[in-house]
């Protein structure tokens, strides 16, 4: 599955780096500390986070994610906004708490 399939089957609003859309999707992390996500994010997986700021980004970049998914109805700053555009990570936002998210992505088979 891609991210542009995985953004239309769970509804998702894209908030950066919509030029990403075409990655495929190979497993996923949920977390919000930023060494453990350095220490188990791998390259093709969506990162569900409520973390909001520039340095989701760059560790997304660095571990060659994805895609972001901002749960609970977080928002991305805009710095951090500016530099998923230029990385072409693809940030989504919504409402659906973790727990949730992770319970449709297993029942997509991620």
């Amino acid at each position: 599955m891609n991210i542009q399939e995985l953004c239309k089957e769970l509804n998702l609003t894209p908030v950066a780096g919509e030029s990403g859309m075409d990655k495929e999707i190979s497993g996923c992390y949920i977390g919000d500390l930023m060494s453990l996500a350095m220490a188990h994010l791998e390259e093709g997986y969506v990162w569900i986070t409520i973390q909001s700021n520039l340095n989701v980004v760059a560790v997304s970049a660095l571990k060659e994610a994805a895609c972001v998914i901002l749960a609970d109805g977080v928002t991305l700053d805009a710095n951090a906004t500016v530099k998923a555009d230029e990385e072409a990570l693809a940030v989504f936002t919504t409402e659906d708490s973790a727990y949730t998210l992770a319970k449709k992505l297993g029942a997509l088979g991620i």
